[in-house]
Order: C-alpha cells, then sequence, then structure tokens
C-alpha cells in the first residue's frame, strides 16, 4: 500500500506500541482512530494529533464496543485500510505453584479473551468493513497487523497463559490471510522481543539493564517506535502476506 490518504483503526492505541503507531500514522498523514479502554490517555492523544484523529473508547472483547470503532473509522472521508491490533495485557504464573495450587483459570482464560479473542474480533470486523471498499489498482483493499510476542516460541516459566495467547495470534495469521486473499486484505504479525514499554518501565533499572545485556545485538531494549516503523514497513509492503516477523535483536529467551 503506497497510498497513505486513508483511514485506520489501532487497538490499544493509546500507550506503549499502539501509541507510537497512532503517531506514526498520523504523521503520514493517516486519519487514525483509537481504540482503547484508557479515556484521559486516549482523548488526549487524539487531541494532539489533530487533524483527523479521533478516540473511541474500546473493549476488544465486546463486539459492540469494536463495531462502534470501526464505524467511527469508516465514518470517515477515506477508505478504512489499515488495522494495527495492540490490545493486550499480561500473566505470570505457574500451571501448578510452589504450594500446589493449579493456575487461575480466570486469569488465563482473561488473558486468552483480550490477546487472542480481542484481536480476532478487531481483524474480523475490520477485515470485514475493508472488503466494502472499492479496491486499489492492484486489488488489494486493506492490510491487518497483528501484535503477537516472541513468547508465543520461547515462553518462559510462569508464561503459559501469556505464551498460549500469543500462539494463537500466530497460528492464525496464515489461515486469516488465505480466507481473506478473496477480498485483497492482507494480515501479517509483529513478534516482540523485550520492549521498552508501560510494563517493562515499572521495572527497577538495574534489572532493566540485565534484560538488555541478554540481547545478542543491538544490546538494549526494543522501541515502540522500532514496531511502529515496523507495522507501517509491512503496510507499505504489499507483497508481504500471512507472515510472522519476530522483532527481537536475536533475543531467544531461557526458561527463566
Amino acid at each position: 500500500m503506497k497510498n497513505f490518504d486513508v483511514a485506520a483503526v489501532v487497538s490499544g492505541g493509546a500507550s506503549g506500541l499502539g501509541e507510537a503507531t497512532s503517531r506514526a500514522l498520523a504523521a503520514r498523514g493517516v486519519a487514525v482512530t483509537i481504540l482503547d479502554l484508557q479515556e484521559d490517555k486516549g482523548a488526549a492523544l487524539a487531541g494532539e494529533l489533530g487533524g483527523d484523529a479521533t478516540f473511541v473508547r474500546t473493549d476488544v472483547t465486546d463486539e459492540a464496543s469494536v463495531q462502534a470503532g470501526i464505524a467511527d473509522a469508516t465514518g470517515k472521508d477515506r477508505p478504512l485500510r489499515i488495522a494495527i491490533n495492540c490490545a493486550g495485557i499480561g500473566w505470570a504464573q505457574r500451571t501448578v505453584g510452589r504450594a500446589g495450587e493449579p493456575h487461575d483459570l480466570g486469569a488465563f482464560t482473561r488473558t486468552v479473551m483480550v490477546n487472542l479473542v480481542g484481536t480476532f474480533n478487531v481483524l474480523r470486523l475490520a477485515a470485514a468493513a475493508m472488503a466494502a471498499t472499492e479496491p486499489e489498482e492492484d486489488g488489494e483493499r486493506g492490510v491487518v497487523v497483528n501484535t503477537a510476542s516472541i513468547a508465543a516460541y520461547d515462553g518462559q516459566i510462569g508464561q503459559v497463559a501469556y505464551a498460549a495467547s500469543k500462539g494463537g495470534i500466530v497460528g492464525l495469521t496464515l489461515p486469516a490471510a488465505r480466507d481473506l486473499s478473496a477480498v485483497g486484505v492482507r494480515v501479517c504479525t509483529i513478534a516482540p522481543g523485550l520492549v521498552d514499554t508501560p510494563l517493562l518501565g515499572s521495572l527497577p533499572e538495574e534489572a532493566r539493564t540485565a534484560l538488555s545485556a541478554g540481547i545478542p545485538f543491538p544490546k538494549r531494549l526494543g522501541r515502540p517506535t522500532d514496531f511502529a516503523e515496523l507495522a507501517l514497513a509491512i503496510v507499505e509492503h504489499g507483497y508481504l502476506n500471512g507472515e510472522v516477523i519476530r522483532m527481537d535483536g536475536a533475543l531467544r529467551m531461557a526458561p527463566r
């Protein structure tokens, strides 16, 4: 996709990876709809970006909520062509704890619901809206970029819920791309490694330094802007489809 005179939705678009992506898209002239639960941050970001940027409070696990966000994007004066899924949560707990207690089922279900089901919810509704638009010269109507994690491949001790949810996103990428080939919508996924998001920002500096030291090269945490740059590169590269791209500085995570 070479034309950025289009509309986009970014789930989890008010902070971290999503915020960086919302900013990068707006800088390219895209009319961005920020989907997020964080009303203060979302509204403030949309106001800062100005132009056609808007915020819609969205629960990605709720059909009507996501439909409202998609409706906002399709109501703009240009076609919806881009959907970037960044909404997600983390959870750390062993399958059986040290005291013999089993993993909390509610926490596992919630993690899968937000990360996997929420991603698919946005994907399916955004793709349906894209399918209703007129195609570009090469037949493309849009592109969806999802966010997995290297935990999908290298899940560590205590990451069973998170790794399962992200593994599901990896697994749906190719069949979704195949499904949507009939309507000219591409689907790719980014699997980030250790990225300096608000989640890692809460760690002490010595812990952050130790994490960085384990990354082969470059020896630093990933930046949200690294993710945004890759997401936009996928949007522009019209032959990328059905692919999961690790963005991790060659990191392979140890068991713990």
